[in-house]
């Protein structure tokens, strides 16, 4: 294949293939690490006789990124950073390439970071990795230069020591000379706004291990917090318009007759369900069989799903909901809002609306099962009983009403058949009133009635409802406070 042919080989190219007479030798890609269809495509690959790490790029921007990948190669190795090296670059009217030293079994910090997920706040081990991230930053900083895209992927350990990645993404401002304060900040941000809200309590711990590396500048925690905020509300934006575009992430068809929506790891196994999901709630086991909706638990290739279906009852519900965002949509949206932000929720995988010449009909919605307990159930015990409910379900209460402080989320209707016991944290289910408020003159009295009907769920005489009462918050800060 020659390059110009990659700009139309889609996501999936099959391996392994061959690009002719790239650097003077054939190239063959053998795995795809990272593709942006028809603009770059990331392999492991062999050429003359060695693996190597091939960044290829086609289409109308390739020049702008090779220049960039080449420029921010550069500076790395010149100011000493540990980086793989570069061992051939190129360009041709077909695009262009570069290749650089492949690090046989290294491991991403972020893959680290996935594998601690289980444990919650600053842990030691947490805290070690976060450490040596840090330390890594503050020697790029130091050196006066920074990655706009910050994040732990792009720390690689390998042979005892942590290498850099990615100098597409590199920028200087006067190499060999610390950064600014100001830079500083806005880096730190980025990479801090990627991180769990938990852990803000502890950024003034974790910037020491930058300190002691980088102590250039003083850094005020206040203006570190708003740059992590705004970052994080970055961040979030983008992700939910992700959710309603073909990307990386998700896979997205939209036409006058259907709008389908499934996160791409999952197509080949939500796919099918959503083409024939009358049928698949038809065989399932029935949760749920009412005029609104209807929900089924099923089982699909070894995973139990749920699959729910919001129905419309008749001519005048159409009419009602055929030009608004049907429930399934808005259920997608804020079950991935909810994992963005680290509330825990079933995972959603997919989502299907009926549509007749662009007016909506039926939805459907296709979750992860949540298998645990719900909060009545499981606080039963106590509501008669002297003793409390065990100190870590109740803490993991705070660290819930907590995040929707933060985040400036209400549910809507929160019952506790909606609140389950799932790994050690408390889940929200049934979200189709959820909603994140963009003040708190709106938020507080969503806040209010949410925090009404939770303690509903128990007599206010009795000791269990009192303990709540006084132990959920009436109020908090809010993320521009």
């Amino acid at each position: 294949m020659k390059l110009a042919e990659l700009q139309q080989a889609g996501r999936t190219p099959a391996m392994p293939l061959t690009i002719d007479a790239i650097a003077e030798a054939p190239l063959r890609l053998e795995h795809l690490l990272r593709v942006l269809p028809g603009q770059r495509y990331v392999a492991r690959a062999q050429w003359q006789g060695r693996t190597v790490l091939a960044k290829l790029l086609v289409g109308s921007k390739a020049e702008r990124h090779f220049a960039r990948e080449v420029e921010g190669a550069r500076l790395l190795a010149e100011q000493g950073m540990k980086t793989p090296a570069l061992l051939a670059q190129g360009t041709s009217a077909d695009g262009g390439w570069l290749l650089f030293e492949f690090l046989e079994s290294a491991r991403s910090l972020g893959d680290e970071w996935t594998a601690l997920a289980p444990q919650s706040g600053l842990s030691d081990e947490r805290q070690t990795l976060l450490g040596e991230a840090l330390a890594a930053i503050a020697q790029l900083h130091l050196k006066g230069l920074w990655q706009d895209d910050l994040h732990l992927d792009n720390l690689l350990r390998h042979g005892g020591q942590l290498w850099l990645i990615d100098g597409g993404g590199v920028r200087a401002q006067t190499p060999g000379q610390p950064l600014s304060r100001d830079q500083v900040l806005s880096n730190l941000g980025v990479f801090f706004g990627q991180l769990p809200a938990e852990l803000d309590a502890h950024l003034e711990e974790l910037l020491v291990h930058y300190l002691l590396v980088n102590g250039e500048h003083a850094l005020p925690l206040e203006a570190l917090l708003k740059e992590v905020a705004a970052v994080r509300r970055w961040r979030l934006r983008d992700y939910l318009r992700k959710i309603a575009r073909d990307c990386s992430l998700f896979s997205v068809h939209r036409s006058s007759s259907m709008f389908r929506a499934v996160r791409r790891e999952d197509e080949a196994l939500v796919g099918p369900l959503l083409d024939q999901a009358d049928a698949a709630l038809a065989a399932g086991q029935p949760l749920k069989q009412g005029g609104s909706s209807t929900v089924a638990l099923v089982e699909a290739a070894g995973r139990r799903l749920v699959i729910k279906r919001y129905n419309i009852k008749g001519l005048l519900h159409w009419l009602k909901r055929c030009l608004q965002p049907s429930r399934a949509w808005h259920s997608w949206r804020e079950g991935n809002r909810l994992g963005f932000v680290g509330i825990a929720t079933p995972k959603p995988l997919g989502m299907l609306e009926l549509r007749t010449f662009w007016l909506r009909r039926r939805a459907y919605l296709i979750t992860e099962h949540a298998a645990g307990e719900d909060i009545i159930a499981r606080f039963k015990p106590y509501l008669e009983e002297a003793c409390a409910p065990p100190e870590p379900e109740l803490e993991a209460l705070d660290e819930l009403f907590g995040a929707l402080l933060r985040e400036r989320i209400s549910h809507g209707d929160l019952k506790g058949t909606n609140v389950l016991w799932q790994a050690g944290r408390w889940s929200l289910i049934d979200l189709d009133a959820m909603r994140q408020h963009r003040s708190d003159r709106s938020f507080a009295p969503a806040y209010a009635r949410d925090r009404a009907r939770f303690l509903r769920n128990w007599p206010a005489d009795s000791a269990l409802y009192r303990l709540l009462d006084a132990r959920i918050p009436l109020t908090g800060p809010s993320p521009d406070a």
